[in-house]
């Protein structure tokens, strides 16, 4: 249940009020931490909805624009691309770079440094995010020595293989 307990055979629970959960469009955000380039909005958290494990929200950024670089902390992130094709570059230098469209999901690792680019340069990247806590965490982090020319790779197998473009 969304409250954290669990019910027990002949319990009463009263799931209209301790069941679904519905946020609408307009029921989102933007009260969380912010990362240059990036429109980003809360839909589900812990403070918001109860939830208690995820946190769930969406994001937009505008065409040939990119996000500054950060990471989320202890927590795992879901990218869903929604619309849009994104370029996402990662590391300790963001020196690897890959690729996602529509339909396609990224999944990101803790502690992980990465930076969110848009593609296009007539069409907005909106993604749908998930992350295996209740708040968000961002940490930006604007001095990052980056690399110029990223090393492209391949990750698009389930088992995380990678190989070069």
């Amino acid at each position: 249940m969304p409250d954290g307990t669990i019910a027990k055979p002949n319990q009463t629970v009263d799931w209209r009020n301790k069941g679904i959960k519905h946020i609408r469009a307009t029921d989102k955000s933007c009260d969380t931490p912010e990362t240059l380039g990036m429109n980003r909005e809360v839909a589900i958290s812990g403070s918001r909805t109860g939830s208690v494990a995820l946190w769930a929200g969406t994001n937009r950024i505008e065409p040939s624009s990119q996000t500054g670089p950060h990471h989320h902390g202890h927590l795992e992130s879901v990218i869903y691309v929604i619309s849009g094709t994104a370029h996402m570059r990662w590391g300790d230098r963001l020196e690897f770079i890959t690729e996602a469209k529509a339909g396609d999901f990224f999944l990101v690792p803790p502690y992980v440094p990465h930076q969110e680019i848009n593609a296009s340069k007539t069409e907005v990247l909106h993604c749908a995010l998930v992350r295996s806590g209740v708040e968000e965490v961002v940490i930006n982090l604007p001095d990052l020595d980056i690399v110029e020319t990223p090393e492209w790779v391949n990750v698009s197998s389930a088992k995380g293989d990678a190989s070069h473009r």
